[in-house]
């Protein structure tokens, strides 16, 4: 399986901080950000790693990652994304890298305290297909939103006003290589990009979708708040009384 960490954006609601770095390399305790979804798929066993930004800053994710050896990678594979088109869309630029094999997506805003190995194991027995990661939240109307029937997902709302169930999507995508087939087939969303969540609903629809409901705590990166919340969870992993 390859892994894809998607660390490109505006990262437009942590301005004034992102007017000088991309979001993804501002500081969580004593880490860059991106360091943690990297450490998420390392440690469910994905040596084959791809990252892909954009932006004025991507060259240095090159100088701080390099060929990944602070992780325990032999090489870092790098993609450039040129304009602002969604999850998606930038995607879409590691299907070479991907190939045929399966893949696990993770934003690199997102990282969660537990691991996903056994999840990515499970996956790996899984015929063909994709495996959604649902948390449940206090704030599900921020967030994209499964509804389940039985222990089926039947469809994923995104942020909507009155949500259906407290189970937020977060994050980590595992797919099978058939997601390039379907990112091909997207339009853009009212906001003109091209949502993951579409992509969820095919496989969905294809009634070839899985999932894991997380244990732990799920940090997301995007806001102040968050990312405040984010430093503090960290910090008490490590013992800092916070």
């Amino acid at each position: 399986m390859k892994g894809v960490v998607l660390a490109g954006g505006m990262g437009t609601r942590l301005r004034p901080l992102t007017r000088v770095t991309n979001k993804h390399l501002l500081p969580v305790y004593d880490k860059p950000m991106v360091f943690y979804p990297i450490q998420t798929l390392v440690e469910a066993g994905i040596t084959e790693i791809m990252l892909v930004t954009g932006g004025n800053n991507a060259g240095d994710f090159l100088r701080l990652i390099g060929n990944g050896e602070e992780f325990g990678l032999k090489h870092m594979n790098y993609a450039y994304q040129k304009t602002e088109g969604g999850i998606a869309d930038a995607l879409r630029l590691a299907r070479h890298f991907v190939g045929d094999d399966k893949v696990a997506v993770i934003l690199g805003d997102n990282f969660v305290q537990g691991s996903v190995r056994k999840a990515v194991q499970d996956f790996m027995k899984q015929p063909r297909g994709a495996k959604i990661f649902l948390k449940e939240v206090s704030n599900p109307q921020d967030f994209g939103v499964a509804v389940l029937e039985g222990e089926k997902v039947v469809r994923v709302i995104e942020k909507p006003p009155v949500p259906p169930s407290n189970l937020a999507v977060i994050g980590i995508y595992l797919y099978d290589a058939s997601v390039f087939e379907i990112c091909e087939t997207l339009v853009p969303s009212d906001r003109g990009e091209l949502e993951i969540t579409d992509v969820n609903n095919e496989y969905i629809r294809r009634g070839v979708m899985t999932y894991e409901v997380i244990e732990g705590w799920w940090a997301d990166c995007g806001s102040f708040e968050a990312l405040l919340r984010s430093n503090i969870l960290v910090a008490r992993e490590r013992g800092v009384d916070v």
